[in-house]
């Protein structure tokens, strides 16, 4: 028998552990979970429904949903992708069903189902879960890991998958990079945009499904729903601009300013020549109670207060100076950010291992060999959809066939 040491009680940590086990019997399997809670993150993603992967299946576009680790994850993603992880959890009587943007959940909506799929896998293969034992120290000996654990002492490995999630700190990695691999500095990604006593927080609640934001002095731009918050912006278009700028906005230290087009790609020109049709169309109208555009009321009635301009106005007394404004305020309202917010339990890293120290098929260390990666802890991060699950999946899976093969 050979011992496969999987560091990580998470997706990736699980999906690695249990296909090790049901591909090689000759492999002993062993799970290391530091805290006392298995698949923390399985259970709450997805307000507890598990957006278990994404409705992508072409390769080209499925990597560029990752604004780190796009190259390493073309080579990954042709060994086990979202067809294969639809197909992987199906066999095991776990369908999943597609929303319109895409992400994907069991139809049973509910976490739990993925779940007791893997505990029961974990079951069926005899892979061993030890809670609430931390790693302090791993050595490599000539053909085997020594691995000086706070519960169970010192405890021996033919091979090692470290799953152990994004670590928030450098030095969180230390017991990593004594081992050689260099590790990229980890920073928050997937987080929501603060502006503190903001009138606009008032309309907490609110969504605009179509919205553009620019981030003041870069290139990033990002299109999608909006939510407005009591803290500031959120939604999947603040997400996705927090992914991409990840490292960006911490230089930044939070603190920066943004462009929101309440109308999408509908520009400040395009909207000057619509507006003549918009005064005649509506020239009797008050304006608070008659918009041109699918804004929420709520919001309509606070943009048209900040161009100073009473909802009792009618279209056709609307004065030159509060129409530039409004126009304005449509397309390019500018707000100072200040902080950012985890977004509830999507808590995603940008940051870990190196990415030229593994290879990408096997999730294999070119340094160290039988030690794997899988999962957050490498310096790949999706945006949120359902992305980084999948990544999980993936590496865990290709860790875990790499494993199998060499323990033949």
């Amino acid at each position: 028998m050979k011992n496969l040491i999987v560091i990580g009680g998470g997706a990736a940590g699980f999906f690695c552990a249990v296909n090790a086990a049901r591909l090689n019997p000759h492999v002993k399997v062993t799970i290391l979970e530091k805290s006392n809670k298995l698949l923390s993150k399985v259970k709450i993603s997805g307000g507890g429904r598990c957006n278990t992967t994404n409705q992508l299946f072409e390769i080209p576009a499925l990597v560029k949903k990752y604004p780190r680790g796009e190259h390493f994850l073309k080579k990954a993603f042709y060994q086990f992708n979202t067809k294969d992880t639809i197909e992987w959890f199906a066999e095991r009587g776990v369908e999943l069903h597609a929303e319109a943007d895409g992400r994907m959940f069991p139809i049973s909506n509910n976490s739990s189902t993925i779940i007791e799929c893997l505990l029961k896998e974990a079951d069926q293969y005899h892979v061993n879960i030890e809670m609430q034992t931390e790693v302090k120290k791993i050595t490599k000996l000539e053909t085997q890991f020594q691995i000086e654990t706070n519960k169970l002492g010192v405890i021996q490995a033919d091979y090692i998958c470290i799953a152990c999630g994004g670590l928030p700190k450098l030095d969180m990695f230390n017991w990593i990079s004594k081992m050689g691999h260099p590790i990229q500095s980890p920073v928050p990604s997937l987080f929501t945009f603060n502006m503190p006593k903001h009138p606009i927080t008032t309309l907490m609640g609110l969504s605009v499904n179509n919205a553009v934001i620019k981030i003041s002095g870069t290139k990033l731009k990002e299109q999608g729903a909006l939510l407005i918050t009591h803290w500031g912006l959120s939604g999947p278009v603040v997400l996705k601009l927090s992914a991409w700028g990840a490292r960006q906005l911490a230089d930044m230290n939070y603190q920066f300013s943004i462009q929101v087009n309440w109308l999408g790609e509908t520009t400040d020109a395009m909207l000057r020549l619509d507006w003549s049709f918009y005064r005649e169309q509506f020239s009797a109208n008050k304006m608070g109670s008659k918009s041109p555009f699918t804004l929420p009321t709520r919001l309509w009635h606070f943009l048209l207060n900040e161009a100073a301009i009473s909802v009792d106005t009618r279209w056709a007394e609307l004065k030159a100076v509060n129409q530039n404004k409004l126009i304005q305020l449509l397309t390019s309202q500018v707000f100072e950010i200040n902080g950012k917010t985890t977004f509830k339990e999507e808590f995603v890293t940008c940051g870990g291992v190196q990415l030229s120290t593994i290879h990408p098929q096997t999730m294999e260390s070119k340094l160290v060999p039988h030690l794997y990666f899988a999962g957050e802890v490498m310096d790949v991060d999706g945006i949120t959809g359902g992305f980084n699950f999948q990544h999980a999946w993936s590496s865990g899976f290709n860790a875990a066939t790499s494993i199998a093969q060499s323990a033949q």
